[in-house]
């Protein structure tokens, strides 16, 4: 039979077997270490020039995350359509990965909120995604040509 004084020495022992695990090896003591998580996405840093730059000579291609009406009322030239509501449902990996391979991709929208969103939905697929902060209208002022 095993006494009470036993087995609250037991206990004993293992908190401070813990306690010194945790002033040791600090909070993730016998905790296996993750990866270092990748910083969350950020609108771009890239210039508009730079971006025309890369569009023009096919290192990228602009993706407009806007809407169907908003598309049908201008868009830039050349820009591929993606609906970010339609993204949100359903994206199509493998055709996204394929048509998108070795591009950087730069999503666009009216303001930059849906382009960011959108940019953390396509990112997953491990592309290189750099959303713009700049929208339609800023980017038509910058000399990207609309169709």
């Amino acid at each position: 039979m095993v006494s009470t004084v036993n087995v609250a020495f037991r206990k004993a022992t293992l908190w401070f077997a813990g306690l010194a695990m945790l002033f040791c090896f600090g909070a993730n003591a016998g905790v296996a270490f993750d990866a270092p998580k990748k910083s969350p996405l950020t609108h771009t840093e890239d210039s508009l020039d730079d971006v025309k730059k890369a569009v023009a000579s096919g290192k990228a291609v602009l993706v407009d995350v806007r809407e169907l009406v908003e598309w049908k009322a201008g868009h830039v030239k050349d820009a591929v359509h993606m609906p970010f509501r339609a993204m949100q449902e359903k994206v199509d990996a493998n055709k996204v990965k394929e048509e998108f391979k070795d591009k950087i991709v730069y999503t666009y929208c009216a303001v930059g909120m849906r382009s960011l969103k959108a940019g953390q939905i396509l990112v997953k697929l491990d592309l290189d995604i750099r959303p713009l902060k700049p929208g339609y209208d800023e980017l038509v002022k910058a000399g990207f040509e609309k169709e």
